[in-house]
C-alpha cells in the first residue's frame, strides 16, 4: 500500500491505479447514496464529477451506503483510475459534498470489502426548545431521556447478537449477526447526546432502530433488560420505531494499517 497523497497521480494508465477516496457529505437533499432512477444521489454526483475531469464514465465502490437524510462525516470510496486533486474534484462537487483526501492505492483495494470496521454516530438534541441550527443534524426530542436506561442498554449492544429485531423484516440479509466492539452514549459540547457506535458491517436501517428502541425505553417504554432481550433475534415487530434519518451520520471507516 502506498503512502497516503492528495496530490493528482502522473499515471497514465489508469488500470494500474486504485484511488482511495476520502469523503463528507450532507445527506439533507440526497435520496441516498446509491444511484437511482430520476433522483439526486451521492455516487451520482461523484461519478459525475470524476467523468468530468477524466472524460470517461469510473464507477465507484462505497465503504458503506446511506439511506435518503442521512449525512458523512468519513465516507471512503475507491474506483480503478489516477488520483485527482482534491480541490479539484471539489471545484465540480455540489456544495453538499466534499472530497477531503484522495490517496492512490495498490491495484485491487476495495473500499467495501477492505474495510475492517465502520463507526457512526447517532445525535439527539434533547430540550424542550427546538433548534433551527442543529434541525439537519439531530433529532429533536423535547421530553426527557432517562441517560442512565440509555447506558445500560447501549452496554448491552457491545459484543456478537443477532439484530434481526432491528432491521426491516423485508430484507436481503441472510446473516443476521452483527460483532460491536463500541456502543457507548456521550454528550457534545453543544449539548446534544450522540450516541457512537462500531461494528464490522451493519445492517439496513439497524443504527436508527437502535436509537428509537433505546429512546423508547429511556421514556419509559420497557426496560434496558426488554431491550438487552431483543439481541437473541427476536422480530421487528419488537423493537422500537425507526428514529429520523437525519442524525446520523458515517463518522469514519478503518482498514488495516
Amino acid at each position: 500500500m502506498r503512502s497516503p497523497s492528495t496530490s493528482c497521480s502522473t499515471r497514465a494508465n489508469s488500470s494500474d491505479v486504485t484511488t482511495k477516496l476520502l469523503l463528507e457529505y450532507d445527506g439533507t437533499d440526497f435520496a441516498g447514496w446509491a444511484r437511482q432512477p430520476e433522483r439526486r444521489t451521492v455516487q451520482e454526483e461523484l461519478e459525475a464529477a470524476i467523468a468530468t475531469i477524466l472524460q470517461e464514465h469510473i464507477p465507484v465502490t462505497v465503504a458503506g451506503r446511506t439511506d435518503a437524510g442521512v449525512h458523512a462525516w468519513g465516507q471512503v470510496v475507491s474506483y480503478d483510475g489516477e488520483a485527482l486533486d482534491p480541490l479539484r474534484l471539489n471545484g465540480v462537487l455540489p456544495p453538499d459534498v466534499a472530497v477531503l483526501e484522495s490517496t492512490p492505492m495498490d491495484p485491487g483495494f476495495n473500499a467495501r470489502h477492505d474495510a475492517r470496521s465502520r463507526t457512526y454516530c447517532y445525535r439527539i438534541l434533547n430540550r424542550r426548545a427546538r433548534s433551527p441550527r442543529l434541525r439537519h443534524t439531530a433529532w429533536w426530542v423535547g421530553r426527557p431521556l432517562d441517560r442512565a436506561a440509555l447506558d445500560a442498554c447501549a452496554g448491552a449492544i457491545v459484543g456478537t447478537h443477532d439484530f434481526m429485531a432491528f432491521t426491516p423484516t423485508q430484507t436481503e440479509h441472510v446473516r443476521f449477526e452483527r460483532d460491536v466492539s463500541v456502543a457507548q452514549w456521550s454528550e457534545s459540547a453543544q449539548g446534544v447526546l450522540e450516541f457512537w457506535i462500531t461494528a464490522d458491517t451493519f445492517m439496513r436501517h439497524m443504527n436508527r432502530v437502535l436509537v428509537g428502541t433505546m429512546a423508547d425505553v429511556a421514556h419509559g417504554l420497557g426496560t434496558p433488560d426488554d431491550f438487552a432481550a431483543l439481541l437473541t433475534g427476536r422480530p421487528r415487530a419488537e423493537a422500537g420505531a425507526t428514529a429520523p434519518p437525519h442524525g446520523l451520520a458515517l463518522a469514519s471507516v478503518s482498514y488495516d494499517g
